[in-house]
């Protein structure tokens, strides 16, 4: 199955420190992104949405800068799986802090990847105040 990259980037008015433990944490990520979040051994995490479980490895992580999640048995050959990176940018200029997404799955429709993660940061904005 052909894989689509979506990109997009949201302005939050919190500091990295504050905003990584909810993209890398399972107690952050249940705030926000997934309804219940587990580790398992070897750096894996199992995200549920809709009673459904995902299981995920921790491809990457940069304390205060950026996590990766790459979703295992997401392709025929397990060299493509799917993806998501969160990775948090600071504006030299304005000290902005800015939460890069990368979503790489199946999915194309960019309206509703768009919609999905608006709905999603919408909720981390309440929950840390921006």
């Amino acid at each position: 199955m052909e894989k689509y990259k979506f990109v997009t980037e949201y302005e939050l008015r919190s500091s990295p420190k504050v905003l990584f433990p909810y993209i890398s944490t399972p107690s952050g990520l249940e705030q926000w992104f997934a309804e219940k979040v587990n580790v398992l051994p070897d750096q894996n995490f199992d995200f549920e949405w809709d009673g459904e479980s995902h299981l995920a490895h921790l491809a990457s992580i940069r304390i205060n800068k950026a996590v990766r999640f790459e979703f295992l048995d997401t392709s025929e050959d397990n060299t493509d799986n799917n993806y998501v990176e969160l990775k948090l940018d600071v504006s030299d200029l304005t000290q902005t802090t800015f939460l890069r997404v990368t979503d790489y799955s199946g999915n194309k429709d960019s309206e509703e990847l768009d919609f999905i993660w608006n709905g999603f940061i919408d909720t981390l904005k309440e929950i840390v105040g921006s």
